[in-house]
């Protein structure tokens, strides 16, 4: 077992209107490493000024968070079964719908990871269904996660 922790802070701004929706949505995110994140509501959710499009929004994390979890597992596998993995880059997209419950939600995610290696496409392939298996996040979700490889 582990034991993850991230903190988070909003204060309201001088000069809002808290009760009239009128308040700022930034809020900083701190995590036990020592990053910190300025985060805020999506601007499509929050219209700006009270979200700032320049902040990473809860949405944008989930979709990050499945797409490193993954990766991390894939270069786990591909480091094992002795592949040499030169770079990895995936432009992960999450979509925001209702859900079958009739609230929003995203309900599918698609990785598209490119990798550069001396692996085969099969054995690549292979590798990424292993690590979506393991993946922590994608195993913690009901979100539809499809890896799609870009060859």
């Amino acid at each position: 077992m582990s034991h993850h922790v991230a903190e988070l802070k909003w204060t309201q701004e001088a000069g809002a209107d808290f009760l009239a929706g009128r308040y700022s949505r930034v809020h900083e995110l701190r995590f036990d490493g020592g990053a910190v994140l300025s985060a805020s509501a999506a601007p499509t959710i929050v219209p700006a000024p009270y979200s700032d499009a320049a902040s990473i929004d809860p949405e944008e994390m989930f979709v990050a968070s499945l797409a490193s979890c993954h990766m991390l597992w894939f270069l786990d596998f591909a480091k094992r079964a002795k592949i040499d993995i030169r770079s990895y880059m995936d432009r992960a997209e999450g979509v925001m719908t209702k859900n079958a419950e009739g609230r929003m939600a995203i309900v599918k995610v698609t990785l598209h990871p490119r990798i550069e290696s001396d692996g085969d496409a099969a054995t690549i392939e292979e590798l990424h269904h292993k690590a979506h298996d393991a993946c922590f996040i994608a195993n913690s979700v009901t979100t539809d996660v499809t890896v799609e490889p870009q060859f």
